[in-house]
């Protein structure tokens, strides 16, 4: 999906400047312990015990277009029990870095169609771009706040709480019952 991200001012836990003269052709992410514990924090998650990226990069007419894959372990409270768990995060990656003013611009009300194969947008200012901030901002969106660890299910159960997702149950309460009272008197 297109999107236009703004590099964040103020955000340094994963900073990796690329110089626009000096564009290498492929860009391996390494991160420190003190770099995944920073983004830990930034993202509201326990830990990120492993965080990697490969990442080609190619100057075209367009922009400095960046494609490939994020990998990383996350450990965060389950949104139900509150107990840690951990799963992999795997990102295609697709970004466009064009200069400051080049971004594709929209009218306030016009309405845009997306496109899921189109790269995110990002501007940036001056000589070189953040990738490594691009490639926080894409782990950033990768985590869910609300993700269910393996216990979820069963902790509901234990304490009576249905679960959103069972579309097979009929819905309950008073307006349920007073349109199924409608449907009966239509005789639906």
């Amino acid at each position: 999906a297109r999107r236009r991200i703004r590099m964040t001012d103020g955000h340094t836990e994963l900073r990796r400047p690329i110089r626009v003269r000096a564009i290498p052709e492929h860009f391996v992410l390494r991160t420190t312990d003190k770099e995944r514990e920073a983004l830990a924090e930034r993202f509201s998650v326990s830990s990120i015990p492993a965080l990697s990226a490969n990442i080609a990069l190619e100057e075209t007419d367009a922009g400095i277009v960046a494609t490939g894959t994020l990998d990383a372990e996350i450990v965060q409270p389950c949104a139900v029990t509150r107990e840690d768990f951990d799963y992999a995060v795997h990102e295609s990656v697709a970004l466009l870095f064009v200069p400051e003013g080049q971004a594709t611009r929209y009218e306030e009300d016009e309405e845009v169609e997306l496109d899921s194969t189109a790269p995110d947008e990002i501007e940036y200012d001056g000589d070189e771009f953040d990738l490594g901030e691009a490639l926080a901002q894409t782990l950033g969106l990768a985590i869910d706040p609300y993700r269910e660890g393996p216990d979820a299910d069963e902790a509901r159960a234990a304490a009576g709480i249905e679960s959103d997702e069972d579309v097979d149950a009929a819905p309950k309460g008073p307006l349920a019952e007073a349109l199924a009272g409608l449907r009966t008197d239509k005789g639906e």
